[in-house]
């Protein structure tokens, strides 16, 4: 059987948070952004160490029962290879952006740059507000700190020094209101000073420390250390090898510690102590790196400055067809309705739950929640329907990783409200974004459904770029209802004319419109595919993209993260082009679009092409009908593929190289969006 190239998609994940580091490096963003850029950085290499680099360790473990781990093994070197090669980037990155606040007159302090009004303000607002909080943690023979410690807390590692003898401390950084402590501005009032909590605790360790140890010097350096996020083995795992390891190997694969960053200018004698203590041996993830640790603060960072120093909000736009009619079911009584966040209100939505919660012709309510916002509107009205009479029920996703607990104390919230509360099908992960809404009508009940590609999250919808389709097409509309049967009766059998729905029928759905384009090629007519994903890592549909180039059909798509896919190869792929697109919006939508003999289909999805999307989780995808929705979809893509500020190419290196402008005028594709969708209002 012919093996076709693929790109590991836990190098292409570290190739896509380059992107992400190339922003904070990009002195034409705004500074304020250009900040932010280093917390989302820092936020999704947490994340790929809780779960892809600990999912590479189990099988590198389970693989050497079978006696082949050496392809996990490389690929775990690879992985810390990569790592490094970023850290280094962030840390130019880092210093780049301090000299760049510097210049406007925001500056980070460190101990030695306190002057003694500042030094005296520090100290005070360190016993009261911080040393309350901490509490050493004795660093003796017999402590375990892989099981002491908080995955993904910052630590400093205290030196206790006195003559020859050395102890250790750890000091975790508390979690206050604000990382970043505002100190008093000068007597003109034009420089703005801040210090990061890390270093008013170095400053004030004889606070912490002084009373209870006798000490010639006090130092310290920063840590942190990840542990594996969950024991799911992929599917590519096998799995009657992991029924038949031991009860000590399976606890091996649990919880353990997958990363130790730390500071490089730790001394030796202390970085060896915490490898020992954590167990960690050659091969596994040690990475040096900057003074500090967790820079994913840095995404709350709020601009102390004047305007220009950060990007400034777009107005969200506004629908003809919703306010000007008298309610929310009158408009889509008229036809469907397609919000493309964060450029329309997420608030149409909110407002489509408000009114069916008071409205006497609503009978029913149903929704998946997989995430949502603190304080969500969507929560309240959805209770306010309960409470009046509404049946209303809500499938809550527990296992959307790392929001189990949040989820669970939502499903008792909701039960005590009088919601029916599913959680889920045993099995999958229910990720698709439907809300059903049952209305008596003088014809009898009418359906109007809410098929999207993001969650009903206020806050992310104002960051994400998402599209969200409203309609009351009968059949639409009715096989949505039956997706919400399937979550409740998955015993049954369901057909699907319109909705590609995972597990069931959105996998030889995908195949089958690739085909058409195949079979068109091979015919010698016109054939096309333009797709827009988050990630594209599952080996079936990838060899068959190959298969559609090789038959002449031309391919062009738009994947903003994982890729396995290797574009431009001659003979397999030159038919095949890819750009990635990371900007102050974070790209979200999944769309299809194929040529199918000029009579053109476009489709939106919550999955994305992996294998878990497809086989493992609850997706739907649909087509758009409307002929001019239709044409919207297709114009904003094709407004990304001229982007000349913020697409890369992905290439099979997966170098990231810009799009080349040439004599083109430089367009960035979120802006121009924004106003391609103006024109509608």
């Amino acid at each position: 059987m012919k093996k076709y190239p693929y790109f590991p998609k836990e190098l292409s994940w570290l190739a896509f948070n380059e992107r992400v580091i190339q922003e904070a490096q990009d002195a034409d963003n705004p500074v304020i952004d250009r900040v932010h850029f280093l917390g989302i950085f820092s936020n999704n290499q947490d994340e790929f160490f809780k779960v892809r680099v600990a999912d590479v360790r189990r099988k590198v473990l389970i693989e050497q029962i079978a006696g082949t781990a050496k392809e996990s093994k490389q690929l775990l070197r690879d992985i810390n290879k990569g790592i490094s090669r970023l850290s280094e980037q962030f840390d130019i990155a880092f210093l780049s952006i301090l000299k760049e606040l510097k210049k406007r007159r925001i500056h980070f302090l460190i101990p030695a740059d306190l002057s003694a009004k500042q030094g005296d303000w520090v100290r005070r607002h360190f016993r009261e507000q911080v040393l309350p909080r901490i509490v050493p943690i004795l660093i003796t023979p017999e402590i375990d700190l892989s099981r002491v410690l908080q995955d993904g807390a910052n630590y400093l590692v205290v030196e206790i020094r006195k003559g020859e003898q050395v102890n250790f401390a750890l000091l975790e950084v508390p979690d206050t209101s604000s990382r970043f402590l505002r100190l008093p501005n000068d007597e003109k009032n034009r420089h703005r000073y801040f210090m990061i909590i890390d270093e008013a605790i170095r400053y004030c360790l004889d606070l912490v420390l002084a009373d209870f140890f006798d000490y010639d010097h006090l130092d310290a350096w920063s840590m942190k250390f990840s542990r594996d996020a969950e024991y799911v083995l992929d599917d590519d795992i096998d799995r009657s090898l992991v029924e038949k390891m031991s009860i000590g190997l399976k606890q091996r694969l649990q919880a353990n510690p997958v990363r130790l960053t730390f500071d490089r200018e730790m001394p030796a004698e202390m970085l060896d102590m915490l490898k020992s203590k954590f167990g960690f041996s050659k091969g596994d993830s040690i990475i040096p790196g900057g003074r500090y640790r967790n820079f994913r603060d840095f995404i709350g960072f709020t601009n102390p400055g004047e305007k220009y120093l950060a990007d400034q909000p777009l107005p969200p736009l506004s629908i003809r067809k919703f306010d000007r009619a008298s309610n929310a079911f009158q408009a889509l009584d008229q036809g469907d309705i397609l919000l493309y966040y964060p450029y329309h209100k997420f608030n149409y939505f909110v407002e489509l739950l408000r009114q069916a919660a008071f409205d006497p012709k609503v009978i029913s309510i149903k929704i998946n929640i997989y995430r949502v916002a603190k304080d969500s509107r969507v929560l309240e009205s959805l209770m306010d329907a309960a409470r009046n009479g509404k049946q209303v029920t809500v499938n809550v996703e527990l296992k959307a990783r790392f929001d189990e607990k949040q989820n669970l104390d939502l499903s008792e919230k909701l039960s005590e409200a009088g919601i029916k509360v599913m959680l889920g099908i045993p099995g999958l992960k229910v990720h698709s974004k439907l809300c059903l809404i049952n209305r008596a009508s003088a014809e009898g009940e009418k359906l109007y459904a809410h098929i999207g590609t993001g969650n009903f999250n206020e806050k992310t919808a104002e960051i994400y770029t998402d599209f969200s389709l409203f309609t009351s097409h009968p059949e639409i509309c009715n096989e949505v209802r039956n997706v919400f049967n399937f979550i409740e009766y998955s015993f049954k059998h369901y057909d699907f004319k319109y909705l590609q729905v995972s597990p069931l029928n959105n996998r030889s759905k995908i195949r089958s419109l690739i085909n058409r384009e195949i079979t068109a090629a091979k015919a010698g007519r016109q054939a096309a595919i333009t797709l827009k994903l988050n990630n594209l890592v599952d080996e079936s549909i990838v060899k068959l993209l190959y298969q559609a180039s090789q038959a002449g059909v031309k391919i062009r798509m738009i994947v903003r993260g994982m890729c396995s896919l290797k574009p431009g190869i001659e003979g397999l792929s030159e038919n095949i082009s890819i750009i990635s697109i990371v900007d102050r919006f974070l790209e979200h939508p999944r769309c299809l679009v194929f040529h199918n003999g000029g009579n053109t289909e476009v489709y939106i999805s919550s999955a994305d092409w992996m294998t878990r999307n497809l086989d493992y989780r609850l997706e739907v995808g649909l087509p758009i009908l409307d002929p001019k929705l239709k044409k919207q979809v297709i114009d904003i893509l094709e407004i990304q593929f001229t982007d000349r500020s913020k697409a890369r190419v992905i290439d099979a290196e997966q170098s990231n190289a810009y799009v080349k402008r040439g004599n083109k005028k430089k367009i960035r594709s979120q802006i121009a969006i924004y106003h391609y969708l103006k024109k509608f209002e």
